[in-house]
């Protein structure tokens, strides 16, 4: 499920209303240093027949042209959303993007937000975290509590530490939002007292200001993943919900 264009949409989401997604990575390929098991957009290796990444100027006018027209045309927009094909932060203009998105956002849907949706690997850098920080909404992914099931489920490029993630995360100082997977396999499960438990103790440590916990909504590129209902997830997390965590479930 592949974006062909940088700006594409608006589709309606449940969670950011009509929004407007921007896709800063190549658009008939993936790049992203996460190969996470439920992908909509597939396995990295199928992905790589396309490697051009958008220049931050590419970007500026395919937005300005965007706007301008849904604009004209009376389209509401609520969200302009950095998703796209894999992981935005790893565009090297990411941080002159973001500042060319809010002024524009200011130009033309001043009452939009602006989202970004981040696997949170990079955050520990200083450039994309002061870009994050300007953001509306910047929501960032933690699906394990360890490396080695963050392994299982994310199959992170080398490097990758939760605990590091957990660490760089705690600069946004609760003013953000946090994103996890519920799903199953025959090799982990996300509701077990050994995964659940230590996640819990993240959204303890880090108080988002927003959690939002998801499951299987479309096809997955590896096979046999089982998925949470809302009213499982519900019951998995009351102990959060009963201290006062702000959590969304779709």
């Amino acid at each position: 499920m592949l974006r062909e264009d940088t700006v594409f949409g608006p589709i309606h989401s449940r969670r950011l209303g009509n929004s407007l997604g921007i896709n800063l990575l190549p658009t008939k390929g993936k790049l992203c240093n996460f190969d996470c098991i439920y992908c909509e957009c597939g396995w990295n290796a199928d992905g790589r027949s396309d490697t051009v990444i958008p220049t931050a100027a590419q970007v500026r006018s395919a937005l300005e042209d965007k706007l301008m027209q849904l604009m004209l045309d009376c389209t509401p927009v609520d969200s302009i959303t950095f998703s796209g094909d894999g992981e935005p932060t790893l565009n090297p203009e990411f941080s002159s993007i973001i500042d060319d998105t809010l002024a524009l956002r200011a130009a033309y849907y001043p009452d939009a937000k602006v989202s970004v949706l981040s696997n949170a690997t990079r955050v520990h850098i200083d450039s994309v975290f002061e870009a994050l920080r300007k953001v509306d909404n910047p929501i960032m992914k933690i699906d394990a509590p360890t490396d080695a099931l963050a392994a299982l489920i994310n199959r992170p490029a080398p490097g990758y530490s939760v605990e590091r993630t957990v660490q760089a995360l705690k600069r946004f100082q609760g003013d953000f939002i946090l994103q996890t997977m519920f799903l199953k396999s025959d090799d982990f499960d996300s509701a077990s007292p050994q995964v659940l438990g230590p996640w819990m103790d993240i959204v303890r440590e880090l108080k988002p200001r927003l959690v939002q916990l998801y499951s299987i909504d479309r096809p997955t590129p590896a096979q046999g993943l089982q998925k949470y209902s809302t009213e499982q997830m519900k019951t998995l997390a009351a102990p959060l919900l009963d201290e006062g965590f702000n959590i969304q479930f779709r």
